[in-house]
């Protein structure tokens, strides 16, 4: 297959996970690691959990970060940014349709109901995002430590995401540095 070819079809890949998913990047895991796992295997399965720790971590929402990282592993710069584009039209699309559309529909039952279906959904996607990203993570002591730490200091004691997600990777850090150290003695 020709690389404008390849490039294309990360594009088009891309375009339908944009156009098809509601609710944000979460919502797109389960997506992009169907479809750039399973189906296309352009990545591997541990990628898709470098990915959510490297989107995670740099400044912007996870699914572009994550369709620029997957677009660059397989057609370099161009991959990147036809991956990148490719899962924002569909959103900037939808959301300018929304934007000229939602003050005529707002009140309509129907509307109200559908929306409540799609939030029901992506509630679902996300959790199986979770459970996906679950499997994959170390289970040991420190894990469940920096899990249950990073999720009391963002859901209940409303601290910085940011200064979570550096807390975490410092301790982590820190951790593995320890640990190396003790299994040279």
């Amino acid at each position: 297959m020709s690389k404008m070819m390849k490039t294309l079809q990360v594009f088009l890949t891309f375009f339908k996970i944009g156009a098809f998913t509601f609710g944000g990047g979460y919502a797109m895991i389960p997506l992009i690691e169907k479809e750039t796992v399973e189906k296309k295997k352009w990545i591997t399965d541990d990628d898709v959990l470098e990915i959510i720790t490297i989107a995670e971590s740099t400044p912007g929402p996870i699914a572009i970060n994550a369709a620029t990282f997957v677009g660059y592993r397989v057609c370099g710069f161009w991959g990147a940014l036809t991956a990148t584009l490719g899962v924002v039209i569909p959103s900037f699309g939808i959301i300018l349709a929304i934007s000229i559309l939602i003050k005529q529909f707002r009140d309509i039952k129907a509307v109200q109901y559908a929306f409540n279906g799609i939030r029901a959904g992506v509630l679902a996607l996300i959790i199986k995002a979770l459970l996906s990203m679950y499997k994959q993570c170390p289970k040991n002591f420190t894990s469940y430590i920096v899990m249950i730490s990073a999720f009391i200091l963002t859901a209940f004691l409303n601290v910085n995401v940011l200064a979570v997600i550096v807390g975490c990777a410092v301790f982590g850090l820190v951790s593995s540095i320890l640990t190396t150290r003790r299994h040279k003695k």
